[in-house]
């Protein structure tokens, strides 16, 4: 009885953490209309080196964890940080080797 009730407990903290974890990442759904409103219009639809399929998940960490650093940022408008997690969580959701990489973007 005691080792069902401890292994119980560890499930739901196992799933406490991970839909906490899942509140905690942006919006894909959001992150895609940003990104369609403020990058597609000079990265293109597919051929860019930023279209949501043209990277790996890790290269999707990569460059947004440095994203002061890209060569377009000064042609953004104030984007917000939730923005920018939200268009992070949609490009990494459809990365090239995500579950479901983006088709077009």
């Amino acid at each position: 009885m005691t080792r069902k009730l401890a292994t119980l407990t560890v499930i739901a903290a196992l799933t406490l953490a991970a839909v906490s974890m899942a509140f905690a990442e942006g919006n894909a759904r959001k992150g895609k209309y940003l990104y369609r409103k403020n990058c597609r219009s000079c990265h293109g639809v597919n051929a860019s080196d930023l279209s949501p399929n043209s990277k790996t998940q890790a290269e999707w960490k990569k460059v947004m964890g440095s994203w002061q650093s890209l060569p377009c940022v000064k042609q953004w408008p104030a984007v917000s940080d939730e923005d920018r997690t939200d268009i992070f969580t949609y490009l990494y959701d459809y990365a090239k080797d995500s579950p479901t990489p983006a088709k077009c973007s």
